[in-house]
């Protein structure tokens, strides 16, 4: 079985699910899933610099009504728990885990410990972050020791 690592930042769409699962053709797929919650970043001004590089106004005047602290956990354990109910139904084994601090140490630590066969990063873009190599994929690729594949979620945040 091809065993994956999964990270994201809200509940998959079911574009998402039918893109990552499709990943491999046939064979059998584990997702190992790691959530960060998207208000868990403390990064507010980067989100709504990608939100006006996308063309987004409104979503960028509206980046401080993401929830933040205790409220964004438990929107991120539904996300997670809804994701994790999406790859199933979709024919994968799948579980996961929310992730508050140090996001690329907890996917060291659980590619080390599954012996991971790659890690798929799915998020909204970061254009920032990306354009200094400072997002998720970009770190990832010098720490983990497998492939790292970036896609793009389907969907709006």
């Amino acid at each position: 079985m091809f065993t994956s690592v999964l990270m994201i930042e809200k509940a998959l769409t079911s574009a998402d699910v039918e893109f990552v699962t499709s990943l491999h053709g046939d064979e059998d797929v584990a997702f190992h899933v790691l959530l960060q919650p998207r208000g868990d970043q403390a990064d507010r001004l980067l989100r709504a610099i990608d939100d006006v590089a996308l063309g987004e106004l409104d979503e960028a005047a509206r980046e401080n009504e993401t929830p933040e602290g205790e409220e964004a956990v438990g929107q991120g354990q539904k996300a997670l728990e809804v994701s994790l109910v999406a790859l199933r139904a979709a024919g994968s084994a799948a579980e996961g885990r929310l992730i508050e601090d140090h996001p690329l140490d907890a996917l060291k630590v659980l590619v080390d410990e599954i012996d991971a066969d790659e890690v798929i990063v799915l998020t909204d873009p970061h254009y920032v972050e990306e354009f200094f190599h400072r997002d998720w994929a970009s770190r990832a690729r010098h720490k983990v020791g497998v492939p790292v594949l970036k896609l793009f979620s389907h969907s709006k945040s």
